[in-house]
């Protein structure tokens, strides 16, 4: 049987991924004031032995008021840094997975509740809810806070931000950072017209409204040290009528990659909340391949990625060049010894897990 494509090894600038299989960055709703806690260190310590290529933590917001809710994971002071830290050198005691740090803010989608407790956003005056920001003075839903319109200088505030949150990644020995510009939050409301109504340099055209992303893009490739990876997290659609689309996702796709980009994932959706979304198999694995068409960087395909066949051919067939799992490995989180025992790959698995190799299984282990 020829080697797997899933399972060949993938180099992004200095970074050596030993497969194509990489954790996508999925919220927890766990920390404490922003800080990681033990549930961190077991959640990611069971991925970070599941034989996936690269882990990246969650969203992990650069300011309090980034936080989609006030559980979320933040990277924005002495404190949660220190936790992050504590977390990271735990599971390099036993895994030598890359891992990478999503950086985000939640913009108008922030002060929400936990989504086991309704999700529903809180107000300004709850014990857990704050007054939330965006490009615009437009809420996410009509009931919701109407956010605070992002002066100039409040902007400069939150993109020097991230580059605090990526230098202190950087100290505790995180292998990469992705912008989070996806999934309606802050830097993909800049990016839609449905969300972003200003009439100053940052709104209006395409390139207005690239303006700021490609701004805190450039602020945190210079901070972060100049051997590791940068990459973004896109929505290539709104799914909505004059909303951002695969043309302007294309064009932003480029001019990041202009930029030092290293690598795009390409998501959808989120920014509007009548959104309609055709769910199936590798749905949005299409605007993964446009994308890849266009731009020369690695594309990390995603969505109803669940099958070992499934996630071969996307990377097999040029579809893009890895695939991200979020919930699939939830459910699974040896879905990596699975589709390698299914496709004839090799995976690496801890020396104390080595014994439970099925006897029909002649090498999926690595040595």
């Amino acid at each position: 049987m020829p080697q797997p494509q899933l399972f060949t090894p993938f180099k992004i600038r200095n970074l050596e991924l030993e497969n194509r299989i990489t954790i996508a960055p999925m919220c927890t709703y766990s920390a404490v004031d922003g800080c990681m806690t033990d549930w961190h260190l077991i959640h990611l310590g069971q991925l970070a032995l599941s034989g996936a290529g690269l882990l990246t933590i969650e969203a992990t917001a650069v300011v309090p008021e980034g936080r989609i809710s006030y559980a979320d994971v933040g990277l924005y002071d002495d404190a949660t840094e220190a936790a992050m830290r504590r977390t990271l050198e735990s599971i390099r005691k036993w895994s030598n997975i890359p891992i990478a740090v999503q950086l985000a803010h939640a913009g108008r989608k922030a002060s929400s509740n936990l989504p086991w407790l309704g999700g529903a956003q809180l107000p300004v005056d709850h014990k857990d809810g704050w007054q939330t920001e965006a490009p615009s003075a437009v809420p996410f839903k009509s009931t919701d806070t109407v956010p605070t319109e992002l002066s100039r200088e409040r902007m400069n505030e939150i993109r020097d931000a991230f580059v605090e949150a990526a230098i202190r990644a950087a100290r505790i020995g995180i292998d990469a950072v992705q912008i989070h510009a996806a999934h309606g939050y802050l830097l993909h409301s800049f990016l839609s017209p449905l969300a972003n109504q200003r009439s100053d340099e940052y709104g209006g055209s395409l390139e207005n409204r690239m303006r700021f992303p490609l701004e805190v893009f450039d602020a945190v490739r210079a901070a972060f040290p100049a051997e590791k990876v940068v990459s973004v997290r896109v929505s290539a659609t709104d799914w909505h009528d004059g909303g951002w689309n695969l043309d302007e996702t294309i064009e932003f796709a480029k001019a990041l990659e202009k930029h030092g980009c290293d690598a795009i994932n390409v998501s959808t959706g989120g920014l509007h909340i009548d959104q309609k979304i055709p769910l199936s198999p590798s749905y949005q694995v299409p605007f993964a391949r446009a994308v890849k068409a266009a731009v020369k960087m690695p594309v990390v395909a995603v969505g109803l990625i669940t099958e070992p066949s499934q996630a071969e051919a996307i990377v097999a067939t040029g579809d893009a060049d890895l695939i991200g799992l979020a919930r699939t490995v939830l459910y699974d989180p040896r879905w990596p010894w699975h589709a390698a025992a299914a496709l004839g790959g090799e995976v690496s698995a801890a020396p104390q897990y080595h014994r439970s190799q099925p006897s029909t299984l002649k090498a999926l282990f690595k040595a």
